[in-house]
This record gives C-alpha cells, sequence and structure tokens, in this order.
C-alpha cells in the first residue's frame, strides 16, 4: 500500500468552529472521510495535525527518510516560517512531490496572508477551494510520475 501524508499547522484542528465563514464548518475528521473516501484502493491517507512547529518539521523530515510525498496546509506557519520552508525542500530536493494547499484563498485576504515562504519550494500550491483544494491535491499526488519509492 501507498502512503499520502497530508500535514495540517495551527488552528486547523479548530476546523468547523474557527471562523466558519472563511473555513467552512466541517472538521478535519470530514477532511479525512473525504480524502479517505477518494484516495484509490491501493492508497493510505495518513492526515495529521499539529499547532507545534517543531512536530511539522520532524513529520517532512520522516517523510523524506520514508520516501512519501506530502500534502501540507502550512497554515499561519505559511507567511514567516523559514524553518519549516527548509524542511519542506528538503522533500523536494529528495524527489518527492510536495504539494501546498489552502483553504481559502490567502491572496484573497490580509496583505500579510500574501507571502508563502513554502510556495517556492512546492511542487505546486492549490487554494481557495476549500476541502476540494486536498482533493485536488491528492488527485496529483497519487497520479504524479515522481514522488519516490513509497509514492503513488
Amino acid at each position: 500500500m501507498r502512503t499520502v501524508l497530508v500535514l495540517n499547522g495551527p488552528n486547523l484542528g479548530r476546523l468547523g468552529s474557527r471562523e466558519p465563514d472563511v473555513y467552512g464548518s466541517a472538521d478535519l475528521d470530514a477532511l479525512r472521510a473525504l480524502l479517505t473516501e477518494s484516495a484509490p484502493n491501493d492508497v493510505s491517507v495518513d492526515l495529521r495535525q499539529t499547532d507545534d512547529e517543531a512536530e511539522l518539521i520532524h513529520w517532512l523530515h520522516a517523510a523524506v527518510d520514508e520516501r512519501i510525498p506530502v500534502i501540507l496546509n502550512p497554515a499561519a506557519f505559511t507567511h514567516y516560517s523559514y524553518a519549516l520552508r527548509d524542511a519542506a525542500a528538503l522533500v523536494t530536493k529528495a524527489g518527492l512531490t510536495l504539494v501546498e494547499v489552502h483553504l481559502s484563498n490567502p491572496h484573497a485576504r490580509e496583505t500579510f496572508r500574501h507571502t508563502s515562504v513554502v510556495s517556492a519550494v512546492a511542487t505546486g500550491v492549490i487554494a481557495g477551494f476549500g476541502f476540494d483544494s486536498y482533493r485536488l491535491a491528492l488527485d496529483f499526488v497519487v497520479n504524479a510520475r515522481s514522488g519516490g519509492s513509497n509514492a503513488p
């Protein structure tokens, strides 16, 4: 079975109750169900969320070591975490796929959200489509020609 790692940064554990006008009313369990339903039978989706920057970085390091492609919603870390950016770069430099996703469109929001330090090292970016951003990213990762020995 192939694995896709879906990593989520700070405050995404509050989905469903945090700013539903921006992020919707569904929670991470609903996202997990959507991705599990959307994944082919031979693909396992490992969805994780943390408010801890160091934990997110460790998960990216493990993805490199285990040759697992990543879908990453860095959340607020998007805009300033060079440590996370460097860990994400390790993923793509290892020849693995890393898709940056966002539920909302950061460019349609506050000015400080317009800059991502992660985008330049990501394979691609999908934003503004709610949970469909993740579904589109999963479809890309599953159909990507690169991504490592454990990757689709």
